[in-house]
């Protein structure tokens, strides 16, 4: 039979991830089992996070493909082409991390051991596999087949990964690591999070000793331990053996800048947690590391996990916008940090907390994934594109046949503005308030909060409706969601820039102009009353009058 042309899916991946190196290396995600949710659904999520990363909605449709057609393979980070493999006979829809079947792949990565970090013939990037399981499989257990298949026939070509795979019955955690020394041999280990259970990683490997006859609930490559015994990394016995441990030696920037972020979200839940200071501080080194999973006193909402998304350690020993805090968060009481995340100073190292939410966020997203609606209508993806503290999360569902045009905007890309494009309008507004968050997030996070809780009050509606429309007919369902997808982004983009507009005449000039009844106050001549000027916080004068006398004015 006559091979056909090679194919290459054109989507975020392969054309504008060209920062992807970074957000690797500074993401997180956190997993909600079913029983731990509020609602039955199982929840997962993601920010992907990179300095000057641009970032749209990976959008991929289903489709049949001929035999003898081939699948491109196109680096995530670099977009080098690196080989092709054979495609299958169906692929299916893929909307940002989840597809039409209810299956979420997400990641965080964790580098690992140096020794074999660079140097694989492998040829499956860890980018290029999230969305080869996406598209090929329709429950989570059949994604890490997909997966772990795929690396072990090709070899696998990028750091240590921490991959989130859920559907809506289970949630898992799958780490890989090359085996390096130019070959294509790969360590991995899966393991599932209890139904009651919350977890969640942020570049640091979690999975520690697994019950190996457990074989419904831990999966492991077969020379995983073998090959750390042949390195020298591991002596003990099978069940001694701890993946993160032989593989990804937890140092300070692991605890403190990585599972420190996974450590608040466990805390929001439940109690004890401040046990695990000593770990997450990073200054023991003989601390007890935390648990892959904890039980949550209380359900999770999706609206938790919204919060968890926003999370800049508050209530914590390493909250960062404290009244008397240190000065990096300025005169505005800024809970971000710029980069890089370490500084030297004097010949002393220095470091920056690191929390869920941050400025470089490129995208940040909440899989909700629900078992008793049908699938058009369970398989649905919160998607906001900017740092989650700093924007709406708007729903868009696996079945949709065509991406909302702002979160995938013909001409926008990491150079070029749009008026017509999320990413670019949410980072105008975000970036106009950071400088003054004090002064100025209170109005960006009421337009957010009114967003969110409108959607999740039209939630049940609308999806009742869906389920109606799909019983008569599924194309006019599966329509009624696209349009409706693609309606409240557009809604979303339209209330962003009119906050950047609002931002830019209510607060020129560090001002304040005052408002009425929703208008800007006038005097009776027609004129705009004076604008308030707010001046310093009490925190900040305090500080201008300890520097010295230099200010303080003559008697």
């Amino acid at each position: 039979m006559k091979k056909m042309k090679p194919i290459k899916i054109i989507t975020i991946a392969s054309v504008l991830l060209v920062y992807a190196t970074t957000a690797a290396l500074a993401c997180t995600n956190v997993i909600v089992g079913k029983n731990a949710s509020t609602t039955g659904a199982v929840m997962c999520s993601y920010s992907a996070d990179s300095y000057g990363m641009f970032g749209q909605l990976n959008f991929i449709p289903a489709a049949k493909h001929a035999p003898g057609e081939m699948y491109e393979i196109y680096d995530y980070d670099s977009n080098e082409h690196r080989g092709s493999i054979p495609q299958v006979a169906e692929t299916y829809n893929v909307v940002g991390h989840i597809n039409e079947y209810k299956v979420a792949v997400m990641e965080t990565t964790f580098g690992g051991r140096k020794e074999v970090e660079q140097d694989s013939c492998g040829l499956i990037d860890y980018g290029s596999l999230m969305y080869l399981g996406l598209m090929r499989a329709k429950t989570a257990r059949e994604a890490i087949k997909v997966m772990t298949t795929l690396v072990e026939t090709y070899g696998y070509a990028s750091e240590g990964e921490s991959f989130t795979i859920c559907d809506a019955d289970e949630a898992w955690i799958l780490e890989m690591i090359s085996q390096g020394h130019g070959s294509k041999k790969v360590s991995w280990v899966a393991q599932r999070i209890p139904d009651n259970a919350i977890s969640g990683h942020a570049n640091q490997a979690r999975i520690r000793k697994v019950n190996l006859k457990d074989k419904e609930n831990v999966m492991m490559s077969k020379d995983c331990i073998k090959f750390a015994r042949k390195m020298g990394w591991f002596s003990g016995k099978d069940e001694e053996f701890s993946f993160a441990d032989v593989y990804s030696p937890a140092d300070f920037s692991a605890r403190r800048i990585c599972d420190a972020r996974v450590w608040t979200f466990f805390r929001r839940h439940a109690s004890g947690m401040d046990k695990y200071l000593p770990w997450v501080e990073g200054k023991q080194s003989d601390a007890e590391p935390m648990p892959l999973w904890v039980v949550p006193e209380k359900k999770v909402s999706l609206q938790d996990v919204q919060t968890a998304m926003r999370d800049h350690y508050e209530g914590t020993p390493f909250a960062i916008d404290i009244p008397d805090g240190d000065p990096g968060k300025g005169i505005y009481n800024m809970p971000y940090r710029p980069t890089p995340l370490y500084f030297d100073y004097e010949g002393k190292k220095y470091f920056n907390e690191r929390p869920i939410s941050t400025q470089q966020a490129s995208f940040s997203i909440i899989a909700e994934l629900r078992s008793w609606l049908p699938r058009e209508v369970g398989s649905l993806l919160w998607w906001a594109n900017d740092d989650g503290n700093m924007v709406a999360y708007t729903p868009l569902y696996g079945c949709i046949t065509k991406a909302p045009v702002p979160y995938l905007t013909p001409g926008a890309d990491d150079a070029t503005f749009s008026m017509d494009n999320a990413f670019w309008v949410c980072n105008w507004v975000s970036n106009m308030v950071y400088p003054r968050y004090s002064m100025l997030f209170p109005e960006l996070k009421a337009v957010r909060d009114s967003i969110d809780g409108s959607l999740a009050a039209l939630q049940s509606e609308v999806e009742a409706k869906a389920v109606e429309r799909l019983e008569r007919n599924r194309d006019n369902g599966v329509d009624y969601l696209t349009k409706y997808s693609s309606k409240k982004a557009d809604e979303m983009l339209a209330a962003w820039k009119n906050l950047a507009v609002k931002i830019i005449v209510k607060y020129n000039d560090m001002a304040v102009k005052v408002e009425e009844n929703g208008k800007y106050k006038r005097t009776k001549h027609g004129w705009i009353v004076a604008p308030k000027r707010p001046g310093y916080s009490d925190e900040t004068k305090k500080a201008i009058a300890n520097f010295g006398e230099r200010y303080r004015v003559p008697k």
